[in-house]
C-alpha cells in the first residue's frame, strides 16, 4: 500500500512577512496513481513535492505514506525515490555504478545489485551504456540513468521534480510519453512536479492545480478542461488558453463587443441569485466560429495568425475599442483569414462557454 496523503499541511517561510509557500493543503493520492501538481512559477508545487520527500519541514498539519505518518521521519526512512530536474548524477562513476549506487549504501549483494541494474537498464533502453560516464549520454540519456536509479531501488513512491525541463521540445515530447508507459508498468505511485500544462495533461491520471499555494482543483485532465472550477484554472490549463473577457448580463445572456451572446437560462438564474450584473465569460478557441463581416457576431480586426497546419490561432481585437483584449480563435488551417481583415466571431454553441463570478473567480453552476 503507497497511498500519500497530505493533510492541511502547510509549509511557511519565516520573515518579517512570513510567505505560506503552501497553505493547508489536503490532498489523497491512490495508490498506483501518477499524480501530477502544476502550476505557474511560485505556486508551491516543488515545496509540496519536497514535503513529502522529507527535504521541507512541514509547519502545520501532516503527511502520510501508506497510511504511515512520516511528518518527522527522515527522508532516507520513508521509502521514496526521487528524479531531480539536474539528473544529478556522479561523473566520475559509470552508469550500473550511478544506477546502483543507492543498493551499495544499503549493503545488498554484489550479484543482487548487478541483477537489478540490468532489469532497469533493459527497461530503460540503457543496456548498452552500462559501462559508459555521464558525460559520454545525451540530456535523454542520463535523464533515464536518474529513472533507472529511482527505480532499482523499488521504492513505494515515485517523485519527480520538472525532469524533463533540461531536454528540447522533441525529447521532451517522447521521453514523458516513456515516463507514462514505465508507470503504468510498474504500477508504483507517482507524484510529478511540472509548470508546462500540456505535459500535465498528457501525463496524469490527475492533475492537482496549484496558486500561490493553495490547491484550486484536482480532477482528471478531461474534467479540468471542460468544467475548470474558476477562472484561474480555466485560463491555466489549455493551449491555447482561453479566452476570459468581463461582459455585462442582460435578460438574454451576456454582451461581448456590442453582441449578445445567448447564455442557457440556469445559469442566468444562478447570476440572478448571487446578484450579479457582469459575468466572466470563458470562451475556448475551438468553441469559436469566425463568419463574414456584418453577420450576426462581434465584429473584429485580424492582429495575427499562426498558422499550425492543419489549424490556425487567429488572433483578434475588437473593431471599435483599440484597448480590449484580444479574441484568439482556432480556425482552418487551409484558408485563414490575413492581417488586417474583418470578421465576426460567434460561439458554436452556448453550452461550450464557461462563467465565473468575476469577484471570487468560482464556477457558475446551476444547482
Amino acid at each position: 500500500m503507497a497511498e500519500v496523503a497530505y493533510i492541511s499541511a502547510s509549509r511557511v517561510f519565516p520573515g518579517t512577512n512570513p510567505v505560506r509557500a503552501v497553505d493547508e493543503l489536503d490532498l489523497e493520492i491512490g495508490d498506483g496513481e501518477f499524480l501530477v501538481l502544476v502550476g505557474p512559477s511560485g505556486s508551491g508545487k516543488s515545496t509540496a513535492l519536497r514535503m513529502i520527500a522529507g527535504l521541507e519541514d512541514i509547519d502545520e498539519g501532516a503527511i502520510r505514506i501508506g497510511g504511515r505518518e512520516v511528518t518527522h521521519v527522515p527522508p532516507k526512512s520513508r521509502d521514496i525515490a526521487m528524479v531531480f530536474q539536474s539528473y544529478a548524477l556522479y561523473p566520475h562513476m559509470t552508469v550500473a555504478e550511478n544506477m546502483g549506487f543507492a543498493l551499495r549504501l544499503r549493503k545488498e549483494r554484489k550479484d543482487t545489485i548487478r541483477e537489478k541494474v540490468a532489469q532497469a537498464a533493459e527497461m530503460l533502453d540503457l543496456s548498452e551504456y552500462l559501462d559508459r560516464k555521464p558525460r559520454e549520454l545525451s540530456g535523454g540519456q542520463r535523464q533515464r540513468v536518474a529513472m533507472g536509479r529511482a527505480i532499482v531501488r523499488d521504492p513505494s513512491v515515485f517523485l519527480m521534480d520538472e525532469p524533463l525541463s533540461n531536454l528540447d521540445a522533441k525529447l521532451r515530447v517522447e521521453t514523458r510519453a516513456n515516463i507514462a508507459a514505465l508507470q503504468r508498468r510498474l504500477g508504483t505511485t507517482t507524484v510529478y512536479v511540472t509548470h508546462d500544462q500540456v505535459e500535465a495533461m498528457t501525463m496524469g491520471h490527475r492533475v492537482a492545480v496549484l496558486a500561490e499555494g493553495r490547491l484550486q482543483q484536482v480532477d482528471t485532465p478531461r474534467e479540468l478542461y471542460e468544467r475548470p472550477a474558476n477562472s484561474f484554472v480555466a485560463g491555466f490549463i489549455g493551449s491555447p488558453a482561453m479566452n476570459l473577457r468581463t461582459a455585462r448580463l442582460t435578460e438574454r445572456g451576456a454582451v461581448l463587443d456590442g453582441h449578445t451572446v445567448p447564455l442557457p437560462r440556469e445559469t442566468l438564474s444562478v447570476a440572478s441569485e448571487r446578484g450579479l450584473d457582469e459575468v466572466t465569460v470563458g470562451m475556448r478557441p475551438e468553441s469559436l466560429r469566425l463568419t463574414s463581416p456584418g453577420e450576426d457576431g462581434a465584429e473584429l480586426t485580424v492582429e495575427l495568425v499562426e498558422e499550425l497546419g492543419a489549424d490556425a490561432l487567429v488572433h483578434t481585437r475588437p473593431t471599435a475599442a483599440e484597448s480590449a483584449s484580444r479574441l484568439v480563435v482556432r480556425t482552418d488551417g487551409r484558408e485563414p483569414p490575413k492581417l488586417g481583415d474583418r470578421v465576426s466571431v460567434v460561439a458554436r454553441d452556448p453550452e461550450e462557454l464557461h462563467l465565473f463570478d468575476p469577484r471570487t473567480g468560482s464556477r457558475l453552476t446551476a444547482s
